[in-house]
């Protein structure tokens, strides 16, 4: 094998870390996808901390690679354009916005908000990404940083990024927004001020050129006047025509 490739997922271990989550979760393991040669699972939000639990003691997972959230929300009118559209226009992508279907991704789910995590078995060179749906009026789980240490500053982002609560965790507090930051700013509802008061670059042209500077605007340049002839200048006299062998005549 050389130093590029992927060491090779032996047939199987997904299976056991899918049958070793089952035995251990029971009916609170909701749904399983094996796909593009990777696994996810999504559990209830009671069993996130057994979830964990299962697969750092008994299932070798013991590395953690991340934690974080998703909105499934339909961005509501921030495509950069709203405010040049005129009020009923607004209005109108709204009220779609309001009704606007909520579609999860793989494992599925059954609320607005969600948190995934990707625990990997470095031994045998796969993993599995663990989801549970979140509450949307109170979004919160359990902490998993008193198993995978690395959890914390993950859990804090989650925190602070799209306002879900890690109960138990040793002290959620901002990591990148000053103390007194009010909102989240990667959930789908966070108005983006700078979206309001003008269009996202790239999505229209947001400064006109100025009329005067305009070339539509500009007068027609003056036609260009034909050179003076100088009529006491003598004529050029023609070239001499060659003869038969190429010389002048």
């Amino acid at each position: 094998m050389t130093a590029t490739e992927a060491p090779a997922i032996e047939a199987g271990h997904h299976q056991r870390i899918l049958d070793g989550l089952r035995r251990s979760l029971g009916g609170a393991l909701l749904d399983s996808v094996l796909e593009r040669g990777d696994l996810w699972v999504r559990v209830e939000r009671a069993a996130w901390h057994q979830a964990f639990e299962a697969g750092k003691r008994q299932l070798g997972l013991t590395f953690f690679s991340f934690l974080s959230g998703i909105d499934w929300q339909p961005a509501p009118g921030l495509s950069g354009e709203r405010t040049f559209k005129g009020e009923e226009a607004d209005e109108a992508e709204e009220s779609a916005d309001e009704v606007a279907e909520v579609r999860t991704g793989i494992a599925g789910g059954a609320t607005r908000f969600q948190v995934f995590a990707r625990l990997y078995d470095v031994r045998r060179h796969v993993g599995v990404t663990l989801k549970a749906d979140l509450d949307d009026a109170d979004p919160r789980i359990g902490t998993v940083t008193d198993l995978y240490r690395g959890a914390d500053w993950h859990e804090r982002e989650a925190w602070e990024m799209f306002g879900f609560t890690f109960d138990g965790h040793p002290g959620l507090r901002h990591l990148y927004l000053p103390g007194e930051f009010e909102g989240h700013p990667l959930r789908k509802d966070f108005p983006l001020l700078s979206r309001e008061v003008k269009p996202w670059p790239g999505l229209v042209n947001v400064e006109q050129i100025p009329a005067h500077l305009d070339p539509k605007n500009q007068p027609a340049p003056p036609a260009a006047e034909p050179a003076p002839v100088d009529e006491a200048a003598p004529a050029e006299a023609p070239a001499p025509a060659a003869d038969a062998d190429g010389g002048a005549g």
